[in-house]
């Protein structure tokens, strides 16, 4: 971990992600409040039942939350089955950790991630 992501408080994305899919607990349903760091104003609120406003929560989440974000507020089962409509709209680094770190599937795509 470079200097920078040490004073940044950021340890990259190998330091933002939790370490296992099983570390994700983040409820099934009911509404998710954002914290103030990830949520801008008038978007705070994510019911996590709905699943375009959930997968709009875990975009956020992953891209822009710490690694305690990532456990809370994502739940390992619908991360799964959400993942083949979220991983399009992550930048193709950050896909790739998720993909490795929590063994998610890519999708059959053909759009060459390497």
């Amino acid at each position: 971990m470079s200097l920078a992501d040490l004073l940044s408080g950021r340890g990259g994305l190998a330091g933002r992600l939790p370490q296992r899919l099983d570390d994700l607990r983040g409820p099934a349903a009911g509404v998710v409040m954002l914290p103030r760091h990830l949520s801008w104003p008038g978007m705070r609120e994510f019911d996590v039942s709905d699943g375009s406003t959930r997968r709009s929560l875990y975009g956020i989440v992953l891209t822009q939350g710490r690694r305690n974000d990532v456990a809370r507020f994502l739940n390992a089962r619908l991360l799964i089955e959400d993942w083949p409509l979220i991983r399009s709209s992550l930048d193709p680094k950050l896909r790739r950790w998720c993909e490795r770190r929590f063994e998610l599937r890519p999708a059959d795509t053909g759009e060459g991630d390497h």
